[in-house]
């Protein structure tokens, strides 16, 4: 038996070993430091305020991202992808989804009391609170947004896609099965990104800290990467169109595993967004209040619960 090569698969190969493939790609897809991931299952995930709400994040938005991977990969069986893989494409893809990250940033922060999106039948009671500006000032990032941005995410084109659209679903034996590459792919991922949206959400509600202060900070957190990693994507995008050299600059090292063979762009966004904008807020917030907690307590040296800052400021939504 041949055995699998996930850094460069040869076409010809058998149709188990091409489905097998498939799967290990998307884990390995789902591990390591994926711009089309990492910062949107961090940031609805943390925001959740919830390990089982985090797991949802991670599972919904994985299964719209699988959804879309089945699409292409069947276009690909037909040789009908080419018309997405145009050179400049991962830079409106950037675009689109910076966009995206940032509205769920507005969503999360007062200005969502204005600005406002219903994916489903409008609830009028939550719309006329939208209008009036009664909502509550912080909200918990909703699965369908979770939903919307795995759909979009899956539009990138780096060497796990081409691998996928070029080698694994042409050597699928009919149209009927075109589209189970992609689809292994991306339950290969999404068993990755469940257990990662599971630990990001156990995160935030596993600070030392009072339950309304630890909420708050994971909203923070999760509005700051949305809001400000939308930017930082979309200004991604608008160098990947505007100056292509030098978005193609990256570091080459020895590991052959994709998206850490070269570093360039798409790792700098991922660590942007989850390391610096994300951790950074979560750390500095923390041991703000942590200050604040130490300044309000009592002759005992314990919290004073009546006069703690965060007592009312924030109930996370952890249904």
């Amino acid at each position: 038996m041949t055995p699998l090569n996930l850094w460069s698969p040869q076409a010809g190969m058998p149709i188990l070993a091409a489905l097998t493939t498939s799967y290990l790609l998307g884990v390995v897809h789902g591990i390591t430091p994926d711009e089309h991931t990492w910062p949107i299952t961090f940031s609805y995930a943390i925001g959740s305020y919830s390990a089982r709400r985090g797991f949802l994040v991670g599972l919904v938005f994985s299964l719209a991202f699988t959804l879309q991977r089945s699409l292409m990969s069947e276009l690909a069986y037909f040789s009908l992808v080419r018309i997405f893989t145009f050179p400049k494409v991962e830079g409106f893809v950037y675009i689109v989804v910076g966009v995206a990250m940032a509205v769920g940033g507005l969503y999360i922060f007062r200005s969502g009391n204005v600005f406002h999106i219903h994916f489903g039948r409008i609830d009028s009671s939550h719309h006329q609170a939208a209008v009036a500006g009664t909502m509550p000032e912080d909200q918990t990032p909703t699965l369908k947004m979770a939903a919307v941005h795995g759909f979009i995410a899956g539009f990138g084109f780096g060497a796990f896609a081409m691998i996928i659209y070029t080698v694994l679903a042409p050597a699928m034996p009919g149209p009927w099965a075109g589209w189970l590459p992609g689809f292994l792919f991306g339950l290969g991922t999404t068993t990755v990104q469940i257990l990662a949206g599971l630990a990001f959400g156990q995160m935030s509600h596993s600070l030392r800290l009072p339950p309304e202060a630890a909420a708050r900070i994971a909203g923070l957190t999760a509005g700051r990467s949305l809001t400000w990693g939308g930017l930082v994507f979309f200004l991604g995008g608008i160098m990947q169109l505007l100056v292509p050299s030098l978005a193609k600059l990256h570091i080459v090292t020895p590991l052959k595993i994709h998206n850490l063979h070269e570093l360039g762009l798409p790792f700098v966004l991922v660590i942007t967004v989850v390391l610096f904008i994300g951790g950074g807020t979560m750390v500095a917030e923390t041991r703000r209040v942590m200050r604040t907690i130490a300044g309000n307590a009592g002759p005992s040296g314990k919290e004073d619960s009546q006069n703690c800052p965060y007592r009312h400021e924030y109930h996370a939504d952890q249904r």
